[in-house]
């Protein structure tokens, strides 16, 4: 099916291939990229239309799961984030294998189509989503039927609040992505994971 999504999407890859012979060879950028308000983003973080029900349908077509990066400007720990978790291979190869991640701004006035379909600004949906603080980052169901009529914050199905180091960043990302959340605390999860590497300082992936 043709979506305003993925007609645009092909007909800007078509346009960059034609200006760009040599396009599909060249390396994909993996450094955090600085924008111009300070804030740091991932080259492969989902480019949405904001459009949320569509965004998850398009990872559930993909096979991976739907989630919601919030963060603002002149926040330390949303560029400890970028800087020192995303930097590491072994998290941002895993993130990036099996999420979709769409970054919002709680400052934000670009609008959002929540899964309920409403719109609303950035600013006001991280309201009605109660993110209050940064970074915090919303987990969704992998199926769209799972999240029809709801606002963002009913559906999610996890939620991660604040900073997390390495280790406990990417295992909340594996405990989302093997669905571990619907028999197992994310605690106990996470002190069964550690003791199978409980000397590294290094994030292990299962």
């Amino acid at each position: 099916m043709i979506t305003r999504r993925n007609f645009s999407l092909s007909s800007l890859a078509g346009l960059t291939a034609l200006a760009l012979p040599n396009a599909g060879f060249a390396e994909k950028n993996l450094s955090p990229i600085l924008r111009d308000d300070g804030t740091y983003t991932q080259s492969w973080f989902l480019q949405s239309f904001l459009e949320l029900k569509d965004d998850l349908e398009e990872s559930q077509a993909a096979g991976k799961r739907f989630a919601i990066l919030w963060e603002q400007a002149g926040c330390p720990y949303c560029r400890e984030t970028h800087m020192t978790n995303f930097a590491q291979p072994e998290i941002r190869d895993f993130v990036e294998a099996h999420f979709n991640i769409v970054q919002l701004d709680i400052w934000g006035s670009r609008p959002v189509v929540d899964f309920d379909g409403t719109s609303a600004s950035e600013k006001k949906l991280a309201r009605k989503n109660n993110v209050r603080f940064t970074p915090t980052i919303q987990f969704f169901p992998d199926s769209a039927d799972a999240v029809a009529g709801k606002s963002g914050k009913t559906a999610e199905i996890l939620r991660m609040p604040g900073y997390f180091k390495p280790q406990h960043f990417l295992a909340m990302f594996a405990y989302v992505q093997e669905k571990a959340y619907q028999q197992t605390p994310f605690q106990a999860y996470l002190e069964a994971r550690l003791k199978l590497a409980p000397e590294t300082k290094q994030p292990v992936a299962w």
